[in-house]
């Protein structure tokens, strides 16, 4: 295939952005969100990590987090190597965020931490965690790993509860390939988190190596007609395999990289930070425009922001009617290398490799969630014309669904 377009929304590097030098990079990103100071790491999961194990020092009573069932396996892993144990929240109806009865129903004097989580750019529901952690004496802890740069009434995501993390990973705007930024208002929780990055991070030339080649390798790559070799190909060969958890890119192990980011690294990341605010605005634009036509679509639930919420847009986030129709459409669109894929592939008890952390339990809103989602690229390569081909296939995979026998 010629031309490959990415599931996300990350902002290109140019090789400018590669030239040697230092910079102030976690302060930058600090001034730009209009926060007092963040604490880099070098992934948003390295972030909780660092988060969670710094709340146990502060709470050591406390040993439980509370999850929504549908979200990143990293966030399983993260909870388990801050030795602590996750308690999964099935979500609301139709959506994303924590079912609020359940939450509150699990909060009690063993919860550490209550983790509402800012998928796919848009701003989660803060305000049913601040409730329960208040009332229970639970730590509020936003993922904002997709979300760096979104907004609830005016502020930065983060600030709501007690504290939050942004990821820098690949196709979430902003990279240094892989990258975390940590962020709290508490003075007291500012500090413990300090004394634990110094407690868990550990410098290692190995990675310091392995992660400039892959930032190098991002900026030469990460563009349409080179995709298919880093992306594409390994798509499609995971497909053919029956494996789409290795698909997404969600096989991942219990061996978290807690590590230093070089300077170079950081500079780099500073040079691209100019960038990003203008890239935000086109795409955010875009996703307007495109939101627009999806909801015309019957049966179809796009997210968006709700009044007083800007987020941002590394991908469109989709409900279909039925899992039928929306393996009817992946089935079209997966490997056309037009950006349309999936987020997470299953609710976290139903990962194999979780079944030794995760306990099973009937969560049956989070796996219709996951069975019925799909995502589509809000990457400027991805034009209105071939846009209006995936609606298009989504409009005529609908149709037949509806109007086909029912078995």
């Amino acid at each position: 295939m010629s031309r490959e377009l990415p599931p996300t929304a990350g902002l290109p590097l140019r090789l400018t952005d590669l030239r040697p030098g230092r910079a102030p990079f976690a302060a930058q990103v600090a001034a730009w969100l209009g926060v007092e100071s963040l604490q880099l790491e070098c992934s948003g999961t390295a972030a909780m990590v660092v988060a969670l194990r710094a709340m146990h020092r502060l709470r050591p009573q406390r040993d439980e987090v509370i999850v929504p069932a549908w979200t990143c396996p990293l966030v399983a892993w993260a909870i388990h190597r801050a030795g602590l144990r996750l308690r999964l929240c099935d979500l609301a109806p139709n959506h994303y965020d924590m079912d609020r009865e359940q939450l509150a129903a699990l909060g009690g004097e063993r919860t550490l931490a209550i983790v509402p989580t800012h998928l796919a750019g848009r701003v989660a529901d803060v305000s049913a965690a601040i409730d329960v952690g208040r009332h229970v004496g639970a730590y509020v802890l936003e993922d904002a790993a997709q979300a760096l740069g979104a907004q609830h009434e005016g502020r930065s995501l983060g600030l709501a509860g007690d504290a939050g993390f942004f990821s820098l990973a690949v196709g979430k705007g902003l990279t240094l390939f892989e990258g975390g930024l940590l962020l709290t208002r508490d003075v007291a929780l500012r500090e413990a988190f300090q004394v634990s990055h110094r407690d868990t991070i550990q410098r290692s030339r190995g990675m310091d190596w392995q992660r400039a080649l892959e930032l190098i390798g991002y900026a030469l790559v990460y563009r349409p007609s080179l995709l298919s070799l880093a992306y594409g190909r390994p798509l499609r060969k995971a497909l053919a395999e029956n494996d789409p958890v290795a698909a997404v890119g969600d096989d991942f192990g219990p061996d978290i990289p807690l590590h230093t980011v070089t300077h170079w690294r950081q500079a780099v990341g500073s040079r691209a930070l100019q960038r990003l605010p203008a890239f935000l605005d086109v795409t955010r634009q875009q996703a307007l425009r495109r939101v627009a036509h999806l909801r015309e679509l019957p049966g179809v639930t796009v997210f968006d922001d709700a009044p007083g919420q800007r987020g941002v847009w590394p991908f469109l986030l989709l409900t279909l009617p039925s899992e039928a129709a929306r393996d009817a459409t992946l089935e079209k669109l997966w490997t056309a290398g037009l950006g349309v894929s999936r987020l997470f592939i299953h609710a976290l008890p139903d990962y194999g490799y979780l079944r030794d952390i995760v306990t099973d339990s009937p969560l049956p809103r989070a796996r219709d969630f996951a069975a019925r989602s799909l995502t589509i690229t809000n990457s400027p390569w991805l034009d209105d014309a071939t846009f209006a081909s995936i609606v298009n296939t989504l409009r005529q995979t609908l149709e037949q669904r509806h109007t086909s026998p029912q078995r």
